[in-house]
């Protein structure tokens, strides 16, 4: 049986861990640029999935559709996909492509079709995968976020309780090549609840990685209220980074309140500061444009963004109510002008990356840092 991946590159890290649990089953993901074969499978996120719909809907094979979006509008997906992941693909998947092969029609938990759904029975654990065989990927070192920021997704696809992968796991595939970089939602919660940070099990990580490691930047980041000197230390003894990347997302206290996101804008400001004392470049995510910004707290938003600019840089996205958010449905407000031109005067000078203009452009842009 044929099995393929449709190469899509915002989901390059997805096919690395995917081709490498289907590999302990037998079957390799051979990829390709159209639909062909037996199978042909996708990962979709929620503004490329429109981009594939058609290319799914009339495929002369059968297609199997996963990845964010899948997971967030099963329904609409299973529409024009012959199956429909739902969640974790690392069990699921191997699992669907050995009952097609039995020819039992793929009726099993994790799977919609436009006539069957049974929920997942399972749960990843991340010890029991690899984090990639023979096509290096980045290294998944935790899953899952105790927050509910009103704009993600990530709790919805895996759960408010943080699993982590062990360190002996974490290090083996690190220990394979000469740079490494890892995926957290929080890279300075491993090893804990989310909540509470545990330096020792952070240290205790980076004894056993012996060659490069990237902790806290692309395709990573941290919390604001988790960056302290003792955070800072870990990383300048440790890792080769000297930018770390987290999230302010508003300047505003009041929205940051309406997002839940668990921190305040003087979070923010004391993390940018402890970074300059470091040495540290602090990389700060913002998003504009939310749903319920006044436009003071717009210009907030716009005055922490001018002020970070001036000891690191930034990151602004226009926001998108992505589905199976607390903020599906909604609209983004329009930007004031003078925020339009602080965000573009700042990128003209090097100091504001993003797409607060046009909030696709993320997702068709091949970033500019890439797997090492």
């Amino acid at each position: 049986m044929q099995v393929n991946w449709r190469n899509i590159h915002v989901a390059r890290n997805s096919y690395a861990v995917l081709l490498a649990a289907c590999g302990r089953s037998g079957f390799f993901l051979q990829p390709v640029e159209s639909p062909a074969g037996d199978i042909t499978c996708y990962s979709l996120n929620s503004i490329n999935a429109p981009l594939y719909h058609d290319e799914i809907a009339f495929a002369d094979c059968l297609t199997i559709a996963g990845g964010p979006h899948a997971t967030a509008c099963p329904e609409e997906v299973a529409e024009y996909a012959d199956y429909v992941i739902v969640g974790e693909g690392e069990y699921t998947l191997p699992r669907l492509l050995e009952n097609i092969r039995g020819g039992d029609g793929g009726r099993i938990p994790g799977v919609m079709t436009r006539d069957h759904y049974e929920p997942a029975d399972t749960t990843v654990r991340l010890d029991a995968y690899p984090a990639f065989s023979v096509t290096k990927g980045y290294v998944e070192i935790t899953r899952g976020c105790p927050f509910s920021c009103g704009y993600c997704q990530t709790p919805q696809l895996f759960g408010h309780c943080m699993r982590h992968r062990s360190i002996d796991e974490v290090a083996k595939y690190a220990n394979r090549h000469g740079q490494s970089r890892f995926v957290s939602p929080n890279a300075f919660a491993y090893g804990s609840d989310g909540i509470h940070p545990r330096w020792d099990k952070i240290e205790s990580l980076f004894r056993q990685c012996r060659h490069q490691i990237f902790f806290g930047t692309f395709p990573s980041e941290v919390r604001p209220e988790f960056v302290c000197g003792e955070s800072l230390d870990l990383i300048s003894r440790y890792c080769a980074n000297t930018k770390l990347h987290f999230g302010a997302q508003s300047g505003s206290d009041a929205v940051l309140r309406q997002l839940h996101r668990g921190h305040t804008a003087d979070d923010v400001i004391t993390a940018v500061e402890l970074c300059r004392d470091h040495a540290i470049t602090p990389i700060v995510d913002f998003i504009v444009g939310l749903p319920f910004e006044t436009d003071d707290d717009q210009r907030a938003t716009g005055e922490l963004i001018q002020w970070v600019a001036r000891s690191g840089n930034v990151h602004v996205h226009r926001f998108i109510p992505l589905p199976g958010t607390s903020l599906a449905g909604s609209t983004a407000r329009p930007l004031l002008k003078e925020i339009e031109k602080l965000c573009g005067n700042l990128a003209l000078r090097g100091k504001l990356t993003g797409s607060w203009d046009d909030p696709e452009i993320r997702f068709f842009r091949r970033p500019s840092n890439d797997i090492p």
